[in-house]
């Protein structure tokens, strides 16, 4: 099992690129991560959850800034206030992603409908269809076409 990573590890990990985990930690959104003595990082398992979570949280988009504040009150600890706030927080994108849910859930209810109209009318255009290409060779055969005269030049 893999103790540490260095940043490129944690980045093709987690499917960033290095310079966004540079960027995350700069801003403050993680905190420093731990160096070698040649000054490189190494990301640790509980770096990697942490990063996990952030790609959740921006993958479902809540905005940079609350990941900041979020991320500030988690490096504050566990006090009434930090917890009370954090838990707002998520219980608010929550709400948010359950409202968006529901949203996702009526469109893809409409486009089955949709998806339902468009391959009954297929059916019926492709059953029109075959009917006059019968009604067509019948007439034909009922009724030939005569041969056209050679046209003299």
């Amino acid at each position: 099992m893999i103790t540490s990573l260095t940043i490129q590890q944690a980045a093709k990990a987690c499917g960033l690129t290095v310079h966004t985990l540079r960027y995350y930690e700069r801003i403050g959104l993680i905190g420093p991560v731990p160096r070698q003595a040649n000054r490189h990082r190494l990301y640790h398992a509980e770096d990697m959850q942490w990063l996990e979570f952030l790609l959740k949280l921006r993958t479902t988009g809540l905005p940079i800034a609350q990941m900041l504040r979020y991320a500030e009150l988690r490096r504050l600890g566990n006090s009434i206030e930090s917890v009370s706030e954090r838990k707002a927080m998520l219980a608010q994108h929550t709400r948010t992603l359950e409202a968006t849910l529901i949203n996702m859930q009526q469109t893809i209810a409409i486009l089955h409908g949709k998806l339902a109209m468009y391959t009954e009318m297929e059916r019926q255009l492709n059953a029109t269809t075959a009917t006059r290409e019968e009604y067509s060779d019948d007439r034909t055969a009922e009724h030939p076409t005569p041969p056209h005269p050679p046209t003299r030049r």
